[in-house]
């Protein structure tokens, strides 16, 4: 049986570390650290997203502030508010909930917000950062970030002699995963809805991501014995054994099959979820503070 990582535990850890970062940072400087987040329309699911950063970011001592759109704003509305949160003092970073509405330009929102407040790490000068080797002066993105940390947990900060796939290839999670993962000195390959015999390349390394948001896409046949198995996916499908109309959350890995093969392997909730949370803080921490302050 797979040792099943604990995102949940890890993820309070990095909660506590930022936490008291935040009172010692408050004393010394005489300010909390300031995170704007805005949200668009009246998605559900978004709002539960956002309700859980807030409440985190408040448990953290931050200076929170939340801007609840209407679903018909306007592109140079949105770009107004982001302007201003741009200019706040008061707000060192600003997250867009994502997906926005479709006639919004999500991409010249995202690129809008000042890079040094960029707490998703998707602006372009943060991505670049990443693609480079730089994870010290930018602002990496919060998935791939947690993502990594469970991986460390598991085989070391470098992973030399280690194959990995990450199936998916988002500039939101897929493309910088990969990154983290060449960073770290991991052989990487990238899977996506175009690549040919995707089980055989699974099967093939000893790190295995995915993030395509298929319910138990990935089987234990899939999977090398002993390999590491990190799923990303969240999925809602009906669960009738829990009774008419219900459902339940799945990732893109069937987690029962994968965890007779795999070594070791994060669960769904509990595994990469707290993570992303636990990183955003981290980013919004260190967005604030000053040049120069460890």
């Amino acid at each position: 049986m797979a040792l099943i990582i604990d995102g949940k535990t890890a993820g309070a850890d990095i909660i506590a570390n930022v936490t008291n970062a935040v009172l010692k940072l408050e004393a010394s400087h005489q300010r909390k650290p300031g995170l704007a987040v805005v949200i668009v329309g009246d998605d559900p699911a978004s709002h539960a997203y956002v309700a859980a950063k807030s409440r985190m970011a408040k448990k953290c001592g931050f200076h929170s502030v939340q801007h609840t759109l209407p679903a018909n704003i306007t592109q140079s509305e949105l770009l107004s508010l982001i302007a201003r949160l741009n200019s706040d003092p008061e707000i060192d970073g600003i997250l867009v909930q994502l997906p926005l509405p479709k006639h919004l330009n999500g991409e010249k929102v995202i690129q809008a917000v000042l890079p040094e407040k960029d707490v998703d790490g998707l602006h372009v000068v943060n991505a670049g950062k990443v693609a480079t080797g730089d994870l010290t002066t930018g602002l990496v993105p919060c998935t791939p970030a947690g993502t990594m940390l469970l991986i460390q947990q598991i085989h070391g900060s470098d992973l030399s002699g280690l194959n990995a796939l990450v199936i998916g290839r988002s500039n939101l999670f897929g493309r910088p995963m990969a990154q983290l993962l060449l960073n770290a000195n991991a052989t990487v390959m990238i899977a996506h809805s175009k690549s040919r015999n995707l089980p055989s390349l699974a099967r093939q390394v000893d790190i295995l991501v995915a993030a395509v948001g298929r319910p138990q896409m990935v089987r234990a046949d899939w999977v090398k014995p002993g390999a590491t198995v990190i799923d990303v996916g969240i999925n809602r499908v009906a669960a009738p054994e829990k009774g008419e109309g219900k459902t339940k959350l799945v990732g893109d890995v069937d987690f029962e099959e994968v965890a007779a093969v795999a070594g070791a392997v994060t669960p769904v909730p509990g595994g990469v979820g707290p993570m992303t949370i636990a990183m955003l803080m981290a980013n919004t921490l260190n967005a604030a503070r000053p040049k120069g302050c460890a």
